[in-house]
């Protein structure tokens, strides 16, 4: 199996992939509590094989970025967001916890246990 993320092995299953895709998430999350940005450092190294002095762009590295992007890629961005912040208040607003006492002593309920 390729020891990159971003190719496919076609010999392993569906469950295979989610299995493996989630041991690796918790090892990087892990990774980057336990050393910072060092270890975003190596891990862009190890995937996208650049090695920035500094994560942190100046302000005339972003107007750079920013100049360089089409209006309607920002625009169409832009978009996205909106919809994807739209959808996620409306979820965390469906998922409220509940309490209810359905006769003297006897409570029922649920609690959002989501980690996201």
């Amino acid at each position: 199996m390729s020891s990159d993320p971003k190719e496919a092995d076609e010999t392993i299953t569906k469950s295979d992939a989610n299995t493996t895709v989630r041991k690796t998430v918790e090892h990087i999350i892990a990774d980057i509590e336990e050393r910072g940005d060092v270890a975003v450092l190596a891990l862009s190294e190890q995937f996208d094989g650049w090695t920035p002095k500094s994560f942190r762009l100046s302000d005339d590295e972003v107007d750079a970025a920013m100049a360089a992007v089409q209006e309607r890629t920002i625009d169409d961005i832009c978009f996205a967001q909106d919809q994807i912040r739209n959808f996620a208040r409306i979820q965390l607003a469906s998922m409220q916890d509940v309490e209810v006492e359905t006769q003297p002593g006897v409570i029922l309920g649920h609690m959002n246990m989501s980690g996201c």
